[in-house]
């Protein structure tokens, strides 16, 4: 050695015997958890109420801790109590038993039917698990499991803790767990053993019994009774195809046939399969004392119609085929897709006459450029009907997407004037038929201003309906763009032969609506425009205004603010409509017949506007006196003009036209022309105004149209009388006031022979235009909103009919989140999808209770004491985890369900037809005269718990709760015991 060797060399060896072990560590690392959550020192509570670890909320904290370079989760279960739960106890009482002993004797909370394994196994309310920290990590070998027990063991020593610590071994799906618990001078073991092939001797209670009290190893020679609590569970399967009561929907009935086409209004619902896969039946024998049952490998007293409990779940089918769900899914697709109406109906419609084909784009750039473009002699809708025949033969009837019988039956349903198309009577209904019955006004139907979609009664609204059935069964997206290009069609005709669109309210575009359907009430406005321009061409009418009074509604009110008056009144002026180019195409009078009426009197008017003095013009568009009002100067009766309406507008037109004015600036140059181009309609009515009043002077004018800006005082004149006298105010008297130019600007012109504020003609080719360059999937964009609408209003429908609360909570919250999303434009596709999975849960709930009503017999019950029963056992069937039959196998849905299983077993019984042939004669009679047939299959699983309370180690030991829960099912057997001893002496 190199000591002996150099004996004058000191050498020091130290080995440092404090420096703490990987192991140490990791003892020390749980203890310190365990003191964070405040889990050291004695546990105390009151003995718990029954079912509370059902109806009890369930928490968990987490924390993450390592043994060297091994992650362990630590986690903490625990069943939320009131403060003066934990607390009650008084300190006095030290050695009484850890919390957690006493709850393993605890009889209120046996088999809870939504828990932690660990709460089922062995009743505990708090406990706390080390486990590795990754799924697939796993401790395996048995001295890693005795180390971890030991570290557990330690760790609740040193800080005193009587919450029971188990560790997670082998892999996870096992579920195999040990544990401890300890308390002053006590300890309990939980250990546990978890077989895949069961022994003969403990599939029955006897044997267990064995098991039991050998693992106790009771020294007392009369052993102290055992208290047993059994659960057998049943479950009924083949019961599907018998009680479903929903049929799939007749497809061939939708179209023409009996039904008709006012099938294609509804959304269908309900489930294509039982949405209900199984019935758990659970028979319990709560309480019951070691001798009392016999239950062997040859005889068992366990009856399950004897059974004092019962209790039934239900196993839902995993996201069962519904309808509602299918459409909207569907639908939901089209949003996706990419093409155009041409790729999908194929270019070669058009490509036979290449002449035709460029007058018609030629012809629609020309109508929908903004610039002011001359028209031709052109007919477009000759060009149309060509096209359309030609699609027609180019297709040929078998191509077609969608065979006539189904579009006629759509088309009809969409414009139900079209029956007859003989001119007088088309043309009476056609207007009749706009102008709708004042709405609803209930909830329900005002869903649609929330939602940003339609009008439950409107056009948009049954096009959606149709299109989303159409998607489904006829042809998908080619059956879409099919009748997309039938619809624009349609729209065309209309415009082209002054037919009124159906099922559209009358009006400027109702802003709170999707675009589509503000595009096609525009396009109705002009239509509406268009007839009466026509009708007065005639000499029907003259001087006729569409909007009727309303020149009196809108101006006789008081307008104050902005010198404008047009932010109040007309929300969205088409800026294209302020124009000074003569080049601007306007279907005005002749200039004949400008001739013929005050043409000749215009000459006059210039040279005397400037004068106060009554000029002799002929009144012109008056519509009625206003009141008593008389003219300052003239003193005559002031009448109000036939005005032009303001242009109505679609919000991506409003959008655009505040793009334009805010592109122009703040610079004063900007704000005249902005000032410019939104007094349009004011110069227009100031015409109208000087033309129906003849020799009437800005005041006048004042008066009737923002009375607030004319000012009334009384004064005592030269003679001592009170006299009235008025005047323009402040804002009115401003240098270069727009008011004042435009009033020196006008020249009396009735409204009708003004230029036109809104061009129906551009506009509505713009709207085609708009109409045909559509994409089914900008088409499906735009109708969502109608068909999440329509899809909430068959939910609401349906939950009426079987008034379910938690159905009604999630409507409401349905409502909330779809107003939030759909009321922007271009919401995101995750969001729509979480509003139709909401939908679909909705209907699959109502199924659901549609099919355990049938199951359990609820419509046919004659005894309305019983119905109620029975109504009130499916209700909670859909809202609670278990539910209690009561009476057990002797009250109404006991007797249902033990008619479903004698059902079943005899259905069971019968072999299939083919067995049938293939078996003898002989052997089948041996087969079916094999014995009586039981009610009820062998249980799927059995539960038992078994309790006592006995003194171990040793005779003089303190007595102490034991406690052994077994499972067993057709794959799997467990055994989860928790043994407790004494260790003050041991």
């Amino acid at each position: 050695m190199a000591a002996d060797s150099e004996p004058d060399s000191e050498v020091f060896e130290i080995t440092d015997f404090t420096t703490a072990s990987e192991w140490e560590r990791f003892i020390s690392k749980i203890e310190e958890v365990l003191n964070d959550w405040k889990l050291i020192g004695i546990s105390s509570g009151k003995p718990l109420e029954k079912g509370v670890y059902t109806t009890g909320v369930w928490e968990e904290k987490s924390d993450e801790i390592s043994f060297a370079d091994f992650k362990f989760s630590v986690t903490h279960h625990y069943l939320v109590q009131e403060p003066g739960d934990r607390d009650g106890r008084e300190e006095g009482v030290e050695d009484a038993l850890p919390l957690p002993m006493q709850d393993l004797l605890c009889m209120n909370n046996d088999f809870p039917p939504r828990a932690h394994c660990l709460v089922r196994w062995y009743g505990l309310r708090e406990f706390v698990v080390i486990a590795p920290a990754a799924n697939n990590d796993a401790v395996l070998s048995e001295s890693k499991c005795n180390l971890l027990l030991s570290s557990v063991s330690i760790a609740l020593g040193n800080t005193g803790c009587q919450v029971p610590l188990f560790v997670q071994i082998h892999q996870k799906w096992r579920r195999m767990y040990v544990g401890e618990c300890q308390g002053p001078g006590v300890r309990t073991d939980f250990e546990m053993v978890h077989l895949r092939k069961v022994p003969s001797q403990y599939t029955h209670l006897s044997g267990l019994l064995d098991v039991f009290k050998s693992k106790i190893g009771c020294p007392l020679t009369p052993l102290p009774p055992v208290s047993m609590a059994i659960r057998l569970t049943y479950v009924l399967q083949d019961w599907q195809q018998y009680f479903w009561p929903q049929q799939p929907p007749d497809i061939d009935a939708l179209v023409g046939g009996e039904v008709g086409g006012l099938e294609f209004g509804k959304l269908p619902f309900g489930a294509c399969e039982d949405p209900i896969s199984e019935l758990h039946l659970a028979t319990t024998w709560p309480h019951l004392t070691e001798g009392v049952i016999v239950d062997n490998d040859v005889y068992s007293d366990l009856d399950p119609i004897q059974a004092p409990q019962w209790s039934v779940r239900v196993r839902k089918a995993d996201n069962p085929q519904c309808l509602l769900g299918d459409f909207l899914n569907e639908f939901f697709k089209l949003c996706r897709r990419k093409e155009s109406t041409d790729e999908i109906l194929g270019r070669s419609a058009f490509e036979e006459d290449g002449k035709e084909v460029a007058d018609i784009t030629h012809a629609l750039s020309k109508l929908t450029e903004p610039a002011p473009v001359p028209i031709h002699k052109l007919s477009v809708t000759n060009m149309v009907h060509s096209a359309k025949k030609k699609i027609r033969k180019h297709r040929g009837v078998d191509e077609s997407p969608l065979n006539n019988e189904v579009l006629n039956t759509i088309l009809l349903f969409l414009f139900p004037d079209a029956v007859d198309k003989l001119a007088e009577g088309y043309e009476s209904r056609a207007s009749s038929s706009s102008g709708n019955n004042p709405p609803p006004e209930n909830e329900d139907y005002n869903l649609f201003s929330q939602f940003k979609s339609a009008p439950s009664d409107s056009l948009t609204y049954k096009l959606a309906l149709c299109l989303c059935m159409i998607n489904f069964y006829h042809g998908g997206v080619k059956g879409v763009a099919h009748l997309w290009q039938e619809f624009v069609l349609e729209m065309r005709y209309r415009w082209e032969n002054n037919y009124l669109i159906p099922g559209l309210a009358n009006g400027p575009p109702d802003l709170r609506c999707c675009l589509l359907h503000q595009k096609l009430q525009m396009l109705n406005c002009c239509i509406e425009r268009k007839k009466a321009r026509d009708e007065g061409k005639r000499g029907s009418v003259s001087d006729r205004s569409p909007g009727g009074s309303s020149g009196d509604a809108g101006k006789g009110a008081d307008h104050s603010g902005d010198y404008l008056k047009e932010t109040d009144k007309e929300v969205g002026k088409s800026w294209e409509s302020w124009s000074d180019s003569e080049e601007e195409f306007f279907e005005c009078l002749s200039d004949t017949e400008d001739l013929k009426g005050n043409g000749q009197d215009n000459g006059k008017k210039g040279a005397k506007e400037g004068s106060k003095e009554p000029v002799n013009l002929k009144p012109e568009g008056r519509l009625h006196p206003h009141g008593k009002l008389t003219l300052l100067h003239p003193g005559e009766p002031l009448y109000i003009p036939i005005t032009q309406e303001p242009a109505p507008m679609t919000e991506d037109l409003l959008e655009e036209q505040s793009e334009v004015l805010a592109k122009l600036g703040t610079s004063a140059e900007g704000a005249h022309l902005r000032a410019r181009m939104q007094s349009a309609c004011l110069l227009s009515d100031m015409e109208s105004f000087k033309a129906a009043n003849p020799g009437c002077c800005l005041e006048d004018f004042v008066r009737w149209y923002s009375p607030r800006d004319y000012i009334e005082e009384e004064v005592v004149d030269e003679k001592g009388n009170v006299v009235i006298k008025g005047e323009l105010s402040a804002r009115m008297k401003i240098p270069s006031n727009m008011w004042v130019e435009a009033w020196e600007t006008a020249k009396p012109v009735p409204a009708r022979r003004q230029k036109r504020l809104f061009d129906d003609t551009r506009e509505a080719e713009k709207v085609l235009h708009y109409l045909a360059v559509q994409k089914p999937a900008d088409l499906a964009r735009h109708l969502l909103p109608c068909i999440i609408h329509a899809a909430v209003l068959k939910v609401k429908e349906e939950e009426v009919l079987e008034d379910i609360s938690s159905v009604k909570k999630i409507i409401k919250q349905i409502i909330s989140h779809s107003s939030k999303v759909l009321r922007f434009p271009n919401p995101e596709d995750k969001k729509l999808e979480e509003i139709i999975a909401q939908i679909m849960s909705v209907e699959a709930i109502i199924a659901r209770a549609r099919s355990l009503k049938a199951k359990f017999g609820v419509e046919k019950c004659e005894n309305e004491e019983e119905k109620e029963d029975l109504q009130r056992f499916v209700n909670c069937l859909l809202e609670q985890p278990e539910v209690s039959v009561l009476g057990a196998g002797r009250g109404p849905a006991g007797s249902v369900i033990h008619k479903l299983f004698v059902n079943a077993q005899r259905i069971s019984a019968v072999p299939p037809l083919d067995e049938e042939l293939r078996r003898s004669g002989s052997a089948d009679e041996r087969r079916l005269n094999t014995g009586s047939m039981s009610d009820f299959p062998p249980p799927t699983g059995r539960e038992i718990i078994l309790r006592t309370t006995v003194p171990r180690p040793a005779p003089y030991s303190k007595p102490l709760p034991q406690r052994m829960y077994s499972v067993l099912t057709k794959e799997d057997f467990r055994l989860a015991g928790a043994f407790s001893a004494d260790t003050t002496f041991f």
